[in-house]
């Protein structure tokens, strides 16, 4: 399965919409624990800074990469790199 990316920010750097904690490096980046604070995600955006979201479920996950704001998802546990995102968002 290939690993779909997105633009970290205005770094001009691309990185995996969903990896590993740890496995990308967050210097400059706002972490939050969750999407639910969208002016928070749109003021980091308009800025220019890259949006990072841990995500623990599912859920989580879909919901923070429907935020076209966020950069990436960070989880914990490697199974949630294999999810079909595609089919989990559209059916």
């Amino acid at each position: 399965m290939t690993r779909r990316e997105r633009w970290f920010g205005a770094t001009g750097r691309k990185v995996p919409e969903v990896a590993l904690a740890g496995e990308i490096d967050l210097e400059g980046a706002l972490v939050v624990d969750s999407a639910d604070d969208i002016a928070a995600l749109r003021e980091a955006h308009a800025g220019g800074v890259p949006v990072v979201v841990r995500g623990d479920s599912v859920e989580a996950i879909r919901l923070a990469l429907a935020r076209p704001e966020v950069s990436c998802v960070l989880v914990e546990d490697s199974a949630f790199l294999e999810l079909d995102l595609t089919d989990i968002t559209y059916g």
